[in-house]
Parts: C-alpha cells; structure tokens; sequence
C-alpha cells in the first residue's frame, strides 16, 4: 500500500506536467491570434443606453453607418492661394472613387475662408480591415495630384488606421517587453537558475489557455475584445500568475528549510498557501466581474475577459507549479538554497524586514501616523484629476498623422469641421430642426443629408427619418464643443413632433464622460462590498477587513492625487480618459487587497501560534521580502503597457504601477502592520484571536 502511495505521489505531478505542457502546445498559439477577433471601431464600445448609440443605430437606414469618412486636407505655402487648385482638387478626389474600398461619390473640394486650405471627404468601407492602410495610401497618391499642395488625411478612418498601427504590436512587442522584464526581477529575487524559467513558463501557459477561452468567446459574440483589453488581458495574467508562483514558491522554500521531503514539503505549501491565492484571485476576479454593472460597453468587455485571465493564473499556480516544485526539489533554488533543512537562512537573523518589524514593534502609533500623514497629502490633490476625456490630439503619445491633419483642418475651417454632430429626426419637421439647430449657440452651420452628397440636392428619408449634419465652431473633442451639443439637444428636442436625436464624435464623448461618472458612482460600493465580503470570511474578522479596505481606498486617493500632479506636469498629458479612473480604482483596490491578504492572513496564522504583537511581526517578516518582490513584478509588468504609443494605456500603466509600490512599500509594509499593532486583539474583533487579552 505505501508503495502505491508513493507511486501515486511521483505520477500525479509527472500527470500534471503532461497536461500543461499539452495546453501550451495546443493553445499557446492563441497568444497571437485575439487580434483575429479583435476589433478597434470605437462605435462598438459606446455606452448602451445614451442618445448617440441610438443615433448608430438609425444611421444604418442611411447607408451612413456602413462607411468611414476620411477627410482630404491640402494646404499650401503662406503666399500660395488655393484657389486655382479647387478644381484641380475636385478632379483628385473623383479619380479617388476608382481606389479599392472607397464607396459612394466623394465630395467636392471646399475652399477654406482664409484660402489657405482645401477639403474633400471619401467615404470607405469599414470592414477593410488591415487593407485599410493601403486603401488610405492610394487615396493620399490620388489626391497628391494637385500641384503645389502637401496633403493630409484626417477622420475616423485615418484615426483607425493609426489605431491599428499602435496595436500592430501588441502581441508580439508588448508580450515580450513584459516578459523580459519579469525574467531579469524573478533572477534577482531568486538568485536561482532553473525558478525563474519555471515561474514565466507557468505565466505563458496560463495565458495561452486565457487567450484561448477569450478567443472563442469573442468568435462566438459572447465578449467584444479590442486593443486595449487585449493587452490589459496579457500584463493581467503574466502579473497576477508570477504574484501568486512568488507566495507559493516562498512558502515551498520554508517548508524545505525545515523538512527534507520535498513531496511533503509541497504538500504543506500547498495547503498553506492556497488559501490567500485563491482569495486573491477571487477579490480580483469579482472586481472584474462588477464591471457587466457598467453602461460603457469596453468596460464590460473587460470585466469577463480579465476575469478569465485570473482563473487561468491561479489555476496554473496551484497546479503547474506545484508539479514542477516536486519534481525539481531543492534544485529548483540552486545555487541560492544551500543549507540544510532544520537551519535558518542567516540572511533572517537581521535582514530588512526584522528592522522594519523593530521599528513597527518599537513605535507603532509613530509610524502608522507619518504613513497616514503621506497618503492624506497625496489624497489631497484627487479631485484636480481632470477625466474628461484625452484630446484628439493627445490620444496617441507620438504625433500621428492623423492628429497631425485634424490639427491643420482645425486651423483653416471651423473647430467641428470634419466630425459634425448627427442629427436624426422625422422628415416632415427637417426645416424645423434645421432652424433650432442653426440658433443654437456654439453651431457653425447645419445642413440636411443629400442623395448626393452635394448641396440643394433632395434630402435622404429612411423609414420617414432624415439626417442633419451640423457643423461646431469649436474642436470636436473640446469641452466647448460638448457643452454645444448639449445645447443642441435641447434645442432640437424642443421641436414638436421631431423625436430629434443628436449623435456624433463629440455627443459620443459626451454620453461617454457622463456615463462613466455614472459607472463610478454605481461599481465602487459594489467592488468595495465584495473586498470586504472575502476578507471577513478569509480572516474571520470584521474589524481587520474595514481597516484594510479603508487602507486600500486611501492607497488609490493617494495616486489619483499624484496622476493629477505627474500627468500635466510631467507627462504633458491635457486631460484622463473617463474610463481612467474606474480602471484604476478596479485594478489598484481589488490587486492592493491582494498584498494585505497574503501578509494579513500569515498574520493571522502566526498570531494563533505565537500571539497577536509576535504574530504581526513574525507575518511582516516572513511575508516581507516575497510580497515587495510581487509588487515590483505587477508595477513592472504594468508599466510595459508604455510600450504602446496610446495615452489611455500609458495613463493606466502609470496609475497600476505607481498605485502597487505605493501599496507595497508603505500600506502594506507600514501602516497596515503598525495600526494592527497599535490596536492589538480588538482589531480581530470579534474572531477568537480579539479574545487573547481577557484570556490572559
């Protein structure tokens, strides 16, 4: 029977090992096909329920929602007119209509007021996929033929195209950006040859079987994947499954310091470790999961997807990696692992972390109150976070062209020129709406839809509704411009009997801002309830888990307040994204609790062995090293996000990982160990460890 035992206990791992390695092979691939089922058209992630979705969805009558406009600049030196050239400019943009992709009649040239610019708008077909750049390239050599003229492309399409280009590396450049920088932190931390290779190998097949699931889901219409969730999804994975290889692999290395079996040493590991794990990836999971709740379609999109990503880490952490430990034993840490078991490590004996354990242990109120003066600081300037939305121009950290075009457009013809507001209403009141929408304060001109494309042509009807492009004064993506649109709606829904709905670039940004301040106000309580929920059952406290989710909140106050001090001043950065800040909240709150779980419930552990003052410091100790190594390894793979040339994603990289080595360095290291301290029993209140001091 024991000879069955211990076979068993050799083939389970060895069985284990063979069914990762199966997945890698089978579902590695898949790492680099989500761009197959990606998809970057933002009118796909706009909230559900607003007025400029409705607007979309009416536009389809038209024909309108079926193509993408772009816009034709040529300008010229200052004492060259553009006059003569209108009709050289014209000529150019019907010969466009033989380029491939290009659909419908384009405009004719408008001459801009001052003279010095020319415009065109080409319609192409949005389902061109990567043919979009070439389509684009034989329109620009089409409209090169006005002589004398440098020429642009501006537009949702040329927007795209650049979009598409920023993520054309995602897969390849991003992943291995992060991975390298893992491998480099893991070697240094474990100072060990063989660990590092197997703690990135268990990261990569999680995310190859994450990427799998999400792929199939995405084919089958069940979640929407763009470039930003795609590379939110592999920093998450390869982040959250080193986090959980480090907790594990630390516990394994104790374990083999004090025993020499190293099938029992896993086995005690293992069960030591799997809870905090799996309570971190739960906090972290359901926190992606509170996202459905949101109206903003991309954060929904999020929400399963990263959810996959964690249940894939956690997975590979407490199985792959278990079976990898047991079969490569003490050679796992060659060289660094080199005394026998039953000895301590005398880097222990007075390492760092036994002098911060002094020091909570010797002044604890003194600590946890500088800590608390600091974050409070830093809270201080939150609300100066400007999260209206980044700048058509600051959207992409290098000047694309396409912004670089909006920008010349923007100085010849009106602000909005380009990206008009869409107005959709009932046929029979055109010149009613029409007549509102040229009052309203902040419009440049308003004009109804022709069959041709052309002015005083018949207007276009579907199902007794027309369309009315009107023109802003001010840039589209311009807090001068929302409020115009806000005016506009109220002016066109005045109109008896029109049904008006205003749509468009800028009521998109609009409906977008006031639905994510919405979202914030709905998912942070819910985020929070479900933190605390798993908290109290991890630890069986109460009062422990409100301490710790009031830490957590203040951590991520603490970087919003120095975002809105780093973004303009240092990053040049002129506004947030709305999504932003809900992002940074989800990320920082539910992966900061992750830190506190794994030294709170060591805490915990310890406290019942030795009491509660030895247990804090016992669980700063053990827990300190492997729980900073951690939260350099997510900040670092966070931070690999800069790598794609996008402010959203820059803006999330630097919250996520200045959030986590605040959490770690100062939260977790200092305030929250010095308050439990301070406090003593009564902080497990009303656990059996907050009835230690009446016992004695």
């Amino acid at each position: 029977m024991r000879i069955t035992s211990r076979r068993a206990r050799r083939l389970l791992p060895l069985a284990l090992l063979a069914l990762w390695l199966g997945i890698g092979g089978a579902f590695g691939p898949f790492a680099g096909r989500l761009g197959e089922v990606a998809t970057n058209d933002q009118a796909a992630f706009l909230p559900r329920s607003a007025e400029s979705t409705e607007v979309v969805a009416e536009q389809r009558a038209f024909r309108q929602g079926e193509t993408l406009p772009v816009i034709v600049v040529w300008t010229a030196g200052p004492d060259t007119p553009l006059s003569g050239r209108r009709d050289a400019a014209g000529r150019a943009l019907a010969a466009t209509a033989d380029v491939p992709g290009v659909t419908g009649r384009p405009s004719p040239a408008l001459l801009s007021a001052d003279g010095k610019a020319l415009q065109g708008v080409v319609q192409v077909r949005p389902d061109l996929g990567k043919r979009l750049p070439d389509t684009l390239g034989r329109i620009k050599d089409a409209a090169a033929r006005v002589p004398g003229t440098t020429v642009r492309l501006a537009g949702p399409a040329a927007t795209q195209a650049d979009l598409s280009d920023a993520f054309s590396g995602i897969d390849g450049l991003l992943l291995g950006v992060a991975l390298a920088t893992v491998l480099v932190i893991l070697l240094l931390v474990y100072r060990s040859v063989l660990l590092p290779l197997v703690v990135i190998l268990g990261a990569v097949f999680a995310l190859g079987l994450a990427c799998a699931v999400v792929y199939a889901l995405a084919r089958h219409g069940v979640v929407r994947v763009d470039g930003q969730v795609q590379g939110i999804l592999s920093i998450l994975v390869i982040g959250a499954a080193t986090d959980y290889a480090l907790l594990l692999t630390a516990r394994y290395r104790e374990e083999l310091t004090a025993r020499d079996d190293r099938f029992a040493a896993a086995g005690a590991a293992l069960r030591r470790s799997w809870g905090p794990i799996t309570a971190s990836a739960a906090t972290v999971a359901l926190g992606l999961l509170a996202l459905l709740i949101s109206d903003l379609t991309n954060n929904r999109a999020l929400g399963p997807v990263g959810a996959v990503g964690i249940a894939c880490a956690v997975l590979s952490a407490l199985t792959f990696l278990p079976a990898a430990l047991v079969l490569l034993g003490r050679a796992a840490y060659w060289p660094a692992l080199r005394h026998r078991p039953g000895t301590r490590d005398r880097r222990d004996a007075d390492g760092i972390w036994q002098r911060v354990a002094r020091l909570v242990d010797r002044a604890p109120r003194r600590v946890w109150a500088l800590a608390l003066a600091g974050l409070l600081a830093c809270a201080a300037f939150a609300p100066t976070l400007a999260s209206k939305g980044i700048p058509l121009e600051e959207t992409f950290v290098n000047d694309a062209p396409s912004v670089a075009a909006q920008r010349t457009l923007g100085r010849h013809f009106p602000g909005g020129a380009g990206n008009p507001a869409v107005v959709i209403a009932d046929a029979g009141h055109l010149k009613d709406v029409l007549a509102a929408a040229r009052r309203t304060e902040g419009v440049a001109s308003a004009a109804g839809v022709t069959k041709t494309g052309r002015p005083g042509g018949t207007a276009l009807v579907a199902d007794g509704r027309t369309r009315i492009d009107v023109t802003l004064r001010d840039a589209a993506d311009s807090d001068a411009a929302q409020r115009t649109v806000a005016r506009l709606r109220t002016a066109v829904h005045a109109v008896p009997g029109a049904h008006a709905l205003v749509g468009g670039y800028t009521a998109q940004r609009y409906d977008t801002l006031r639905t994510a301040e919405r979202d914030r106000a709905l998912i942070v309580p819910v985020v929070l309830g479900i933190i605390l929920v798993i908290l109290t059952v991890l630890l069986r406290s109460l009062l422990t888990p409100l301490l710790l989710v009031a830490t957590v909140a203040l951590n991520f106050a603490a970087t919003l307040g120095v975002s809105a001090l780093v973004f303009p001043h240092v990053f040049g950065f002129g506004g947030t994204d709305p999504s932003v800040p809900l992002y940074g909240f989800v990320f920082l709150v539910a992966l900061g609790v992750d830190y506190n779980i794994f030294l709170m419930s060591r805490v915990r552990e310890e406290s019942l062995r030795h009491g509660v003052r030895e247990g804090v410091l016992r669980g700063l100790v053990s827990t300190g090293g492997v729980i900073t190594a951690a939260g350099v390894v997510l900040a670092a793979t966070f931070a690999a996000l800069g790598v794609i040339p996008l402010a959203f994603l820059a803006q999330i990289a630097f919250i996520v990982a200045f959030g986590v080595l605040l959490d770690t360095l100062v939260v977790r290291s200092l305030l929250v160990p010095a308050l439990v301290r301070d406090i003593g029993a009564p902080a497990w209140w009303p656990g059996r460890l907050s009835r230690e001091r009446r016992a004695r």
